[in-house]
């Protein structure tokens, strides 16, 4: 059955190079700011329980800003104390020490956005939301369409997926410290290459090499020879500080997409080979919505509350870049057609103003309400 299964995706039509180009990437972008507009019209996420939820939200966010500072705060104590027996002032090392540790802590180890994607394993709010925003925006739609003809209409997303089981089949249902602990590691594992490739980049002579070849063996495989060749180039003139936070945010980017996706992929539950092509045909948009809301997460205090919006946000991308699941049944079959977006040319072409442009799903009505489930078919961008 499983050789049968990499046959199939094998004969899959699929791109032979990455979704990875700008007009691509801007569309995400901009999917960033509608879907975050989407999610804060819903005036679900202003009950009392979200009220409590970002009140917590904006504690956590204070106790992570003390958290990650304590190092620094120690590294200053110690050097305050050398200043007593040592004259400090003169070469300015100390002050080298304390700013190399801070960008190190915030640049190449990115604390703040390591313990906002932890929360996910700690309380089940961001899931909630997730789905609480889907239903909204298929609530919207409907709305928005309410005088067009039923059939014209493309079928909703939460009354399905809300069927499907969050853990996957029982059987096989990891404990809540195994995920957490899954996390754990592929953090631990990009932030040990981050570190390996930093210190190196201070080696003698070769040393100035590293970051660029980094960038190079990096975007090789997502935009291609060509351009992977240019940005080797500039890397050679930029100073180090900011090749490290621009590798940096395209891996923290990537990462955020994958944590915010998280409550989609916990129900359709995409094979490793599955999701790595779900991926790739979607690379362009997916960095574009999460580069945008990376740079929001930046914002004191306020970065956990924004990746609240960014996972409400997530449901409105959702509606764009795949198709409405159908009832847990007819799982299987789902999870093969739908690694392909066969909306893409479409969608990307489409005017800003036209994002909510609704298609035709065959011989589906969806002029219902959102709560009852449905069979899900057509193409689906709206």
């Amino acid at each position: 059955m499983d050789a049968l299964k990499r046959i199939d995706l094998q004969k899959m039509d699929l791109p032979k190079t990455s979704g990875f180009d700008p007009n691509a990437i801007l569309r995400g972008a901009q999917l960033t700011l509608v879907g975050a507009h989407r999610a804060l019209q819903n005036p679900g996420l202003f009950t009392s329980d979200h009220y409590r939820q970002a009140a917590l939200a904006v504690a956590a966010g204070i106790a992570i800003r003390l958290v990650i500072s304590i190092p620094i705060v120690g590294v200053r104590m110690l050097l305050w104390s050398l200043s007593l027996f040592i004259d400090t002032k003169a070469s300015h090392w100390d002050n080298d020490v304390v700013e190399g540790l801070d960008f190190i802590e915030h640049s190449v180890l990115q604390a703040p956005f390591f313990l906002m994607s932890f929360m996910r394993y700690i309380t089940p709010t961001l899931d909630r939301m997730f789905m609480d925003s889907l239903d909204w925006v298929d609530r919207t739609y409907i709305q928005k369409h309410k005088t067009d003809n039923p059939s014209q209409l493309r079928a909703m997303y939460y009354p399905n997926l809300r069927l499907y089981s969050a853990h996957g089949d029982p059987k096989n249902r990891k404990q809540p410290w195994e995920a957490a602990g899954a996390f754990l590691m592929r953090y631990g594992k990009r932030a040990g290459i981050s570190l390996a490739i930093y210190f190196l980049s201070y080696l003698p002579y070769i040393g100035r090499l590293v970051l660029p070849a980094a960038s190079f063996y990096t975007f090789n495989k997502a935009v291609g020879l060509q351009p992977a060749i240019a940005i080797f180039g500039s890397a050679l003139f930029l100073p180090r500080r900011y090749l490290v936070m621009f590798l940096q945010s395209y891996f923290s980017s990537r990462s955020l997409m994958r944590e915010l996706l998280e409550p989609y992929f916990s129900r359709i539950r995409y094979n490793k080979e599955q999701k790595k092509l779900w991926f790739r045909d979607r690379e362009g948009v997916l960095f574009g919505f999460g580069v945008g809301f990376f740079v929001l997460l930046k914002v004191p205090l306020l970065g956990v509350l924004i990746y609240g919006i960014a996972e409400a946000s997530t449901a409105y991308l959702i509606t764009k870049v795949t198709e409405p699941p159908p009832p847990p049944s007819d799982a299987e079959d789902f999870r093969q057609n739908s690694i392909r977006w066969e909306n893409k040319h479409e969608f990307l072409t489409l005017p800003l103003a036209s994002l909510d442009a609704h298609n035709i799903s065959a011989g589906s009505s969806t002029n219902a309400s959102p709560n009852a489930p449905q069979e899900a078919s057509g193409k689906k961008f709206a």
